[in-house]
């Protein structure tokens, strides 16, 4: 079989060699990137006189041809080349002849690869940021609704204070808020056009950089050659987010899982994101919820090898580096369809408000607010916090709350209780007097969700125009 780089060698790369180096198993995932970008090249050749218009426009009309061809089934990846770009220039040539040979000038597959793996990197930066976006719209319609839904907040798992479900479901408003933060500092960051950058000294021809950059929506070229083709910082900052995605996703669904439970019952999933059991006809699994949770570590892990790959390796590029895509394509497919299966199942699920507020009632979540009542009457805060602690005890032994006491059994504790304790360890004054900003009573949680309104309402698409710029530069 003929490679690219055949002219040195006298004889055929052994099957198994062959067959370990190649890469096109998985990287055919960037022919749309090594179309997009080889038209980009051409254009820019013929600009600056390396090619004749006749060529470019040869070499245009074959790429988009391959790429449709593909796209309809019409034609198959051939398995013998090395690669994507291999494929995609060798049926080039076999297409228009001398002209695809040109194609090449000027550029490597070194920073030919460097340059797809940057143009499919930030199209899904794009997309996770979308998805991550979706969840938010529902999560903040999701706090409109359960304003007065009350339920306990926990600290070690253990039922603390009273909140809302609104502000409880606004603390991963928060989480996923940075996560698309995250993306826009990414997407920023790397949006420069390494091509042209060569094997990784740069080439002798007159290219224009920074007419290919912007023909493919970047904000100009890297300015260091040996650095554009040897760096992997962007997907490594990818993974990252990725991975702080998939975690935040993780903690919410370790929470669906319990509130699922039997001993909880503060939700029910909707039977289309639920599973039974081959064995038990009682079950109603959150397997959706079980997998996003355990997919997490497929994540983490893509993330680990690449910074395990990339830590030993001398400028510029090296072999080592064709093991950034096989687990960023998962990691990334990953992510995208837990976002999509995790904001369909929150959509659905109905929540048990009664048995929340239930729980909150009988989990003495007001007792710091018994304890705030009496150093409001004077009592040192200490003293105030051993009375409650006493008057917890009791109501354990009575299997009872702090709110169904009587005057006469209060009174045993303190002198200072009166008649408005009643009032002020009530579910609704415990959480509507927390007014700071950040707190869940409701007058603090409308002002929030008027700020998260206008945040959502705010568009960021940057790049989404680039994709039909080489179209309008022909």
């Amino acid at each position: 079989m003929a490679q690219l780089w055949g002219g040195r060698f006298t004889k055929e790369t052994d099957k198994k060699v062959f067959a370990f180096n190649a890469s096109l198993s998985f990287d055919k995932n960037l022919l749309d990137q090594d179309v997009e970008g080889s038209v980009a090249h051409a254009v820019m050749l013929e600009k600056q006189g390396i090619l004749t218009l006749e060529e470019k426009d040869a070499i245009v009309k074959g790429l988009t041809g391959i790429r449709e061809d593909v796209e309809s089934g019409r034609l198959a990846f051939d398995e013998t080349q090395e690669d994507i770009h291999s494929f995609v220039e060798a049926q080039l040539i076999r297409r228009i002849g001398e002209a695809g040979k040109k194609l090449h000038t000027g550029r490597s597959r070194n920073d030919q690869v460097a340059l797809d793996m940057r143009l499919y990197t930030r199209a899904h930066v794009l997309d996770v940021d979308e998805r991550l976006k979706e969840l938010l719209r529902v999560l903040l319609k999701l706090m409109e609704e359960n304003l007065d839904t009350y339920m306990p907040g926990f600290t070690h798992l253990q039922k603390a204070q009273p909140v809302t479900l609104a502000h409880h479901l606004g603390a991963y408003f928060e989480m996923f808020k940075r996560d698309r933060l995250r993306c826009r500092d990414i997407y920023k960051r790397m949006n420069y056009c390494p091509l042209g950058a060569g094997a990784l000294a740069g080439t002798t021809y007159p290219l224009d950089r920074n007419y290919t950059a912007s023909l493919l929506g970047f904000e100009g070229p890297t300015l260091n050659s040996m650095d554009s083709v040897s760096d992997r910082d962007y997907l490594i900052e990818f993974l990252a987010a990725l991975s702080t995605v998939m975690m935040h996703l993780s903690r919410f669904c370790e929470e669906i899982i319990l509130w699922n439970s039997n001993e909880y019952r503060f939700i029910e999933l909707d039977d289309a994101y639920s599973t039974g059991s081959s064995i038990m006809p009682q079950k109603k699994n959150p397997d959706i919820a079980e997998l996003i949770r355990g997919k997490t570590g497929r994540v983490y892990g893509a993330l680990m090898a690449l910074l395990t790959t990339m830590k030993g390796i001398p400028l510029a590029y090296d072999k080592d580096m064709q093991e950034d895509k096989e687990l960023t394509f998962d990691a990334i497919r990953t992510v995208e369809d837990s976002l999509e299966l995790f904001t369909g199942m929150l959509s659905t699920t109905r929540f048990n408000r009664e048995i929340m507020e239930k729980s909150a009632i009988n989990g003495f979540t007001n007792a710091t607010d018994a304890a705030d009542y009496l150093v409001k009457k004077g009592v040192p805060f200490r003293d105030a916090h051993g009375i409650i602690g006493r008057l917890v005890l009791y109501c354990l032994d009575k299997n009872t709350g702090i709110e169904a006491l009587s005057m006469e059994e209060l009174k045993s504790f303190s002198s200072q209780f009166e008649p408005d304790i009643y009032e002020a360890v009530s579910l609704k004054t415990c959480v509507e007097k927390r007014l700071t900003a950040g707190a869940p009573g409701r007058k603090a949680m409308e002002e929030v969700i008027r700020i998260n309104k206008s945040y959502l309402a705010e568009e960021w698409m940057p790049g989404r125009e680039s994709q039909s710029r080489n179209e309008e530069s022909l």
